[in-house]
Order: structure tokens, then sequence, then C-alpha cells
């Protein structure tokens, strides 16, 4: 029963994060983007580590991804606003990134 439900996650956690990428892709601004890869890196990552964790049962290695999995979380939504606070203080634009129309050359 673990492993059907490690399998589960694994995969809930790999089709979260083909998803947020296909997202990244659609997304034209730098905004939208950092949105989306953060909550790829923490959602994504936290289903798998789940995974991983309900497969190798209670041992060391399921400490370490608990320990890497509680640092994702503190450091991942802290370092998007911190890039995001960053760019909004030194005046970056959201349009300022969009691809306007081509101008023709009697304009």
């Amino acid at each position: 029963m673990m492993n059907i439900l490690s399998y589960i996650f694994i995969g809930i956690g790999f089709a979260f994060m083909f998803s947020g990428a296909i997202g990244l892709f659609k997304m034209k601004n730098f905004y939208p983007r950092v949105l989306t890869a953060s909550k790829i890196d923490t959602v994504g990552l936290l289903t798998l580590f789940i995974g991983f964790m309900l497969r190798h049962g209670f041992t060391f290695f399921t400490g370490k991804l608990l320990l890497i999995t509680v640092l994702v979380l503190i450091l991942n939504p802290l370092v998007a606003h911190i890039m995001v606070r960053s760019a909004y203080y030194s005046g970056y634009e959201i349009d300022a990134d969009v691809e306007s129309e081509p101008k023709e050359e009697g304009e």
C-alpha cells in the first residue's frame, strides 16, 4: 500500500513540475515567471520528497530529505520575494519586457 501511495505522490510531483515548466514558457513577463518558478520548486519538490519518504520508510535518507524539504520551504519563497523586490525597487516595469508590434519604416 505504501508503494502505491509513494508512486502516486511521485507522479503528482512530476506532473506538477511538467505543467509548471510549460507554464513558464507561456508567461510573458518577469513577475509571473518568478511566481510560477517558485511554485514549481516548492510544491513539486515537496510532493516528490513525500513520495520518496514513503517509498524508503524511516531511514537516515528520509531524515536528510526532511531536512532539505524544510530548508526549501523556508528559503524558496524568501529568495523569490527578494528577487521580485529587488526588481521592483530597481524600477523594472512589467511592460518593459513585453515585445511591442514592429514599427513600420514610415513611422
